[in-house]
């Protein structure tokens, strides 16, 4: 896909270039790189001015599970401003706000009654740190304000948020304004030494953060994961085992679960909630990217009463002391309304059994192509590794395979090495075949060229 610019009229995207700056981007790179300025969407697929139609093989950063400019999700919206766009949370309260909350404690069956909300990921996960930190301060346990994060885990890019994610890009620019966490073994399955299971590493990872608790628990606060799959973190996978353990170890030394489930919840994983697949509850749970579909900001952070009950007080200070001006959005949590009858009345999680086999099908040919290893499947996630002796370039190779894609017809963003799609729920059979064979193009002409 080409730009081409008229020197005497500034095209959308030379004005783009002027005036915004663009996140998680090296500027400088758009020299050579062109921006696509987007004009629509419509199911799976993105038109930019041209006209050109890209397949959305990564939901569009993992929000939009179905499809651009879905008519239920339209219709939702627009009937909820001609009610009411935005009122503030403190004080005040609205049907939509009261109709998700009472869904979302549903469908975890109540062990996570109460409903915290913000607008973006980063934020339902400092919500859930300063809980836990001040249910320890209002529990006369001040020394419990440490937290535990696993290696190349990623929860968001604010400060509270950054301290728990292990990735060195953002480590090295901005550590000196983190404060300190305990970083413990991923569980990745990829980390197995000779005759390990998914499973024997999952046990591994748990024994190693047990001799943190022995050594810790009276300084830990909690403990944030993101559960069977760290996206960011070259989609690590790994088994349902560890959660059921780290659980089980958070409850016997008295530390919190948070479960980050921004990017894995909604169904991502193959059940509503990626906790499902280990049959647990943690005590925090966050979730944005796809609970309003990829329309509006919206993030929130759920709980248990435990935790709600020990804010409840006639003192101002004991309460939950943090607020941002759109929590909990009307237009937002519509928009997130509509996705929930979605999954309910066209039975999607049913439906994603059959669209997750095609999605292994259509990649089929990465199982056997000697260029690649760790090819790897949770739920509509799929993902796998081209191994460093095949790259010319590494550092290059994310740009390159991405830009190839785009002339292929595809929109995907490699992290490192690692190639993943994340589809939208739409996706017919043809065109997740198509999506497979596109990739395949670009792969060979990234390593061929």
């Amino acid at each position: 896909m080409k730009v081409i610019s008229d020197l005497n009229q500034p095209t959308l995207v030379d004005r783009s270039l002027a005036a915004v700056w663009h996140p998680c981007t090296q500027m400088k790179h758009h020299e050579s790189l062109p921006l696509i300025a987007i004009a629509k969407g419509k199911g799976a697929w993105l038109y930019d001015e041209q006209g050109n139609a890209l397949l959305d093989c990564i939901s569009s950063w993992w929000t939009n599970l179905f499809g651009h400019s879905n008519e239920r999700i339209n219709q939702a919206i627009t009937a909820q401003l001609d009610q009411i766009e935005h009122v503030m949370l403190a004080g005040f309260t609205h049907a939509p706000v009261v109709q998700l909350s009472e869904k979302l404690s549903a469908l975890t069956n109540g062990n996570l009654g109460h409903v915290f909300y913000a607008s973006d990921g980063a934020s339902a996960v400092e919500i859930a740190l300063k809980m836990s930190h001040h249910f320890w301060q209002l529990h006369n346990k001040p020394k419990k304000k440490k937290f535990v994060c696993l290696e190349n885990g990623y929860h968001g890019e604010t400060l509270g948020a950054l301290a728990v994610t292990d990735v060195a890009i953002f480590r090295e620019a901005y550590g000196s304004l983190l404060q300190d966490v305990h970083t413990v073994m991923s569980p990745d399955a990829r980390n197995a030494e000779n005759g390990e299971s998914a499973e024997d590493v999952a046990r591994r990872a748990a024994g190693e953060l047990e001799k943190l608790f022995i050594r810790e628990h009276e300084q830990i606060a909690a403990m944030i994961v993101e559960p069977l799959v760290q996206c960011a973190g070259q989609m690590a996978m790994y088994s349902p085992v560890y959660l059921r353990l780290v659980r089980e170890l958070c409850t016997r030394y008295e530390i919190h679960l948070i479960a980050d489930e921004i990017a894995v919840g909604c169904g991502r994983s193959g059940k509503f909630f990626a906790c499902e697949h280990a049959e647990i509850w943690p005590d925090f749970l966050t979730l944005s990217k796809g609970i309003s579909g990829g329309y509006l900001p919206l993030s929130l952070c759920m709980t248990t009463d435990k935790i709600y009950r020990t804010f409840y007080s006639d003192q101002t200070k004991q309460g939950f002391l943090h607020s941002h001006s759109y929590t909990g959005n009307p237009l937002a949590c519509a928009a997130a309304l509509a996705c929930l009858d979605i999954f309910e009345t066209e039975n999607i999680l049913e439906k994603n059994i059959t669209r997750s086999q095609d999605l292994k099908h259509a990649f089929a040919w990465a199982g056997t192509d000697s260029r690649i290893e760790h090819l790897r499947q949770q739920g509509m996630i799929l993902a796998f590794d081209v191994k460093q002796s095949a790259l010319r370039n590494a550092s290059a190779f994310p740009r390159e395979m991405f830009s190839k894609s785009l002339d292929e017809g595809i929109l995907i963003r490699p992290i490192g090495n690692t190639i993943y799609v994340m589809p939208p729920y739409i996706l017919t059979m043809q065109e997740t075949e198509k999506m497979g064979q596109a990739v395949q193009r670009a792969l060979n002409q990234v390593l061929h060229d």
